[in-house]
């Protein structure tokens, strides 16, 4: 096998590890290590067989340093973080493993998402449940980690339970966005489903973010040290702005991808980290909505765009012309089935994919199929079309977190 890079994805079991693999110049890949973290994952608990399930689920919860020479790793179920030394072999040594601050008080922590700032070696670390729902770790230079003081909350005031989703850093370092999910947490029907529709002030209102109030998008600026100012709560142009993603050559552009407006849309950051949204581009919900648009990557062009339908069981791509989206493919591979036992919010059956990774020449895409116990590579197609050149067996139900180089 022609060596290419590495591939490293979380198992997110009570006892968590990394598995790392050696990805091949035709993108197949070879499991090489398991490496434990020295924390707990949620387990079962990220599984949604209950809508409780949302509150572990997150993008970057494995993250690599831009010089590749660390990888963290968010414990979600003890609220911690895990630090590993990347060889230069690629191969994996636990440097430290710290608890965020946050206490566990359920089932299971709420640490789900990471951001790093590489000029202050600031570690943002996102956690579901409020009101500190943003701690801070500081980074040295073999990978150890001290737990700062400040803490931050992601929420309007007049919505303290907002689920927060998804954490990145700007490219120049100057801001701090925070995607969110929901107002509030959804209660249970009695066969499991999730109610999510609310009555406030005597009429219903569904409890996504951003819809109708606009102020789903959390804008922080950040200071010195990565210390971070006052949240600007901003119009994201659709309801549940799950995941934003910045561009690879426009640094002040990136891409919403909307969990319930079942949609992408195309924004820009400005300079006094004011966001200015374009038209939003719907996905197929024919057979159902909400389809859970959550997880995305781009390619290195900028031209293609992956979102996965995590209620639908598959991935859709988008087009990126200049300032226009459009749908490429959709959906832009098979569906990858399940057991029959994960449904989404909207009810159908599939095999809930979560985070994806794409490689840095945009050639080959890495999917996580947790209800399927797969991890599934594709090729990228021109017109958007993913090819299926490999796969593994992973655990079950669990996983979550995928990153390589």
């Amino acid at each position: 096998m022609l060596q290419s890079g590495h591939l490293y994805i979380q198992t997110n079991e009570v006892r968590n590890g990394i598995i790392h693999y050696l990805r091949a110049q035709d993108g197949t890949i070879t499991e090489v290590e398991r490496c434990l973290t020295g924390g707990a994952g949620a387990g079962d608990f990220n599984y949604r067989s209950h809508p409780i399930g949302i509150l572990t689920e997150g993008a970057q919860s494995v993250l690599l340093t831009p010089d590749q020479r660390l990888l963290f790793a968010v414990n979600a179920g003890d609220n911690s973080v895990s630090s590993f030394g990347v060889s230069e072999d690629g191969k994996l040594t636990l440097v430290d493993a710290k608890r965020t601050g946050n206490i566990v008080t359920g089932s299971s922590g709420t640490a789900k998402s990471l951001a790093y700032a590489p000029s202050s070696r600031a570690l943002y670390v996102l956690h579901s449940l409020g009101p500190d729902h943003i701690r801070l770790m500081a980074v040295d230079d073999d990978g150890n980690l001290t737990v700062r003081q400040e803490r931050y909350s992601i929420a309007p005031p007049d919505k303290p339970g907002r689920l927060p989703t998804m954490i990145v850093v700007s490219p120049d370092q100057q801001f701090l966005l925070v995607g969110s999910s929901l107002d509030e947490l959804p209660a249970a029907n009695p066969d499991g489903s999730a109610i999510v529709w609310v009555q406030r002030n005597g009429r219903p209102h569904k409890i996504s973010s951003n819809a109708p109030d606009p102020d789903g998008l959390a804008v922080f600026p950040v200071g010195d040290r990565g210390v971070l100012g006052e949240p600007m709560f901003q119009d994201a142009g659709g309801g549940s702005p799950w995941c934003p993603l910045f561009l690879n050559r426009r640094p002040n552009q990136f891409v919403l991808g909307f969990a319930t407006a079942d949609a992408c849309s195309l924004a820009t950051l400005d300079s006094d980290g004011k966001v200015s949204t374009g038209p939003i581009v719907p996905a197929d919900t024919s057979i159902g909505r909400p389809s859970e648009l959550c997880w995305m990557a781009i390619t290195s062009d900028d031209q293609l765009v992956f979102a996965t339908m995590t209620g639908y069981g598959y991935i859709t791509s988008w087009r990126i012309e200049g300032n226009v989206l459009s749908i490429a493919k959709d959906p832009a591979c098979p569906t990858v089935p399940g057991d029959g036992t994960f449904r989404g919010l909207g009810g159908i059956v599939g095999s809930s994919p979560n985070d994806m990774w794409m490689t840095s020449d945009g050639a080959y895409l890495y999917q996580i199929y947790p209800n399927a116990s797969k991890l599934v590579g594709y090729a990228v197609q021109p017109d958007g079309w993913l090819e299926e050149v490999t796969s593994a067996t992973i655990p079950y139900n669990s996983p979550q977190g995928v990153t390589g180089f």
